[in-house]
């Protein structure tokens, strides 16, 4: 009886410490391995063969279904270009140019890791849905207060942005820790 006492008390003490670890390693250090480039983060090994066991729970928890990154670079961002976290109770501008990318997009992502409701569906600015100014460049906002283009949606809270490169050109592929990504600047808080 003392013996299945103890191994009983060593199983519960192992489990316990188990999810522990479990914890910090793929809910706090959610893309261990990663490059960096301005606010932009980025781990080369999702969505492949390479990744260790620690990136593919993560990305199972917050990424879902990655492509392997000749297909697709996933970027994410959880400060602005300051290094700031980013708020809800913000307003940003992302500013920039096209990414060196057959399609690219921007989405808000709430703590959740899911889409940030929003009345008029107002998740992502595209390649496709972004206007341009006559030099190129484009000026996306993401706030909780309505823009009349280019808005990306927000609720009060934490949010990160994602920033993904389909088909990147070869520059990007070569070196994402030198794409030239957009800037993020926060503008005004509540």
């Amino acid at each position: 009886m003392h013996i299945a006492l103890k191994l009983a008390a060593a199983v519960v003490i192992g489990t316990v410490l188990g999810l522990f670890v479990t914890w910090l390693v793929v809910f706090e250090n959610a893309m261990p391995g990663g490059v960096s480039d301005g606010p932009w983060r980025t781990n080369l090994s999702i969505g492949s063969a390479a990744g260790d066991i620690r990136t593919r729970a993560a990305v199972a928890l917050h990424g879902l279904l990655a492509l392997d990154r000749k297909e697709t670079l996933y970027y994410t961002a959880g400060t602005d270009s300051t290094g700031a976290a980013l708020s809800g109770a913000c307003t940003y501008r992302v500013t920039g140019r096209d990414p060196d990318a057959r399609w690219w997009s921007i989405t808000a992502y709430g703590p959740d890791d899911y889409l940030i409701p929003n009345p008029g569906k107002h998740y992502s600015v595209s390649k496709n849905s972004v206007t341009h100014a006559a030099d190129g460049s484009f000026q996306a906002i993401v706030s909780a207060m309505p823009a009349p283009t280019n808005w990306i949606a927000l609720t009060p809270g934490a949010f990160t942005l994602t920033l993904r490169l389909y088909n990147p050109g070869a520059k990007a592929a070569a070196d994402p820790a030198h794409a030239t990504l957009p800037a993020i600047a926060k503008e005004s808080c509540r």
